[in-house]
C-alpha cells in the first residue's frame, strides 16, 4: 500500500507540474475548449505511458552499459526542470497565451517523446520504483501513471476551458506562475538531493 501511495504521489507531482505539454494543453483549453483539446490530452498520455513502459523494459541494459548515465541524467534533468520552474515563477504576468489551433492526437503523442521532462520522469520513476525483471511492478506503475497522467493533463485543459478569465487577471496569473514555478523547483531540488544522498551512501 505504501508503494502504491508513493507511486501515486510521484506520478501526480510529475504529471501536474508545469511543462511544455501542460502549457500547450492550458492554452488549447482556453482557446479551443475542452472537447477539442481531449485528443491532444489522449495522445500525450498514451505517448508518455509507452515511453514509461519502454524505459522500464530497457533500464537493466542501460544501467549495465552506462552505469553513470542515470546519475548524470538526474542531475542535468533536475537542473533543467529547476531552470524551467525559475523562468515560470518570474515570467511576466501580462504575456498572452501561445496560440494553439486544435492540437491533435499525434501532436500530443510525439511531443512527449521530444519532452525532456517526460524522459526525466520516466527514467527517475523507473529507477525509484522498479527492479530488473519486475514486470508486474512496472505494469502496476504504468497503470497508475496512465490514470493520473490523463487526469492531470485533463485538469490543465479544464482549467484553461473554465478558468480562462481568472488566468487573464494579472495578479492571479502572477500568483499562479509563482506557485507553479516554485513547486517545479522544489520537485527538481528533491530529485537532485535524493540522488546526491543515494550516491554518497553507497
Amino acid at each position: 500500500m505504501a508503494t502504491i501511495i508513493a507511486m501515486s504521489v510521484f506520478s501526480l507531482a510529475m504529471s501536474i507540474s508545469p511543462g511544455p505539454v501542460n502549457l500547450i494543453t492550458l492554452s488549447s483549453g482556453a482557446n479551443n475548449g475542452l472537447r477539442k483539446t481531449l485528443p491532444f490530452v489522449s495522445g500525450a498520455t498514451i505517448g508518455f505511458t509507452l515511453l514509461l513502459v519502454l524505459s522500464g523494459l530497457g533500464m537493466a541494459n542501460l544501467v549495465k552499459s552506462y552505469p553513470s548515465f542515470l546519475d548524470y541524467l538526474i542531475y542535468v534533468g533536475g537542473a533543467y526542470i529547476a531552470y524551467i520552474g525559475y523562468k515560470i515563477a518570474l515570467s511576466p504576468s501580462d504575456i498572452d497565451f501561445v496560440e494553439v489551433t486544435s492540437p491533435h492526437f499525434m501532436e500530443g503523442f510525439m511531443l512527449q517523446w521530444l519532452n525532456p521532462k517526460a524522459w526525466i520522469a520516466c527514467v527517475s520513476g523507473v529507477s525509484a520504483f522498479t527492479v530488473e525483471g519486475s514486470y508486474g511492478i512496472l505494469l502496476k506503475f504504468s497503470g497508475i501513471y496512465f490514470v493520473i497522467c490523463y487526469a492531470s493533463i485533463g485538469w490543465w485543459a479544464i482549467m484553461g476551458d473554465r478558468a480562462s478569465n481568472l488566468l487573464k487577471s494579472k495578479n492571479h496569473r502572477r500568483f499562479f506562475n509563482l506557485l507553479m514555478g516554485v513547486s517545479l523547483m522544489i520537485i527538481a531540488f528533491y530529485l537532485i538531493a535524493s540522488q546526491f544522498m543515494w550516491v554518497h551512501e553507497k
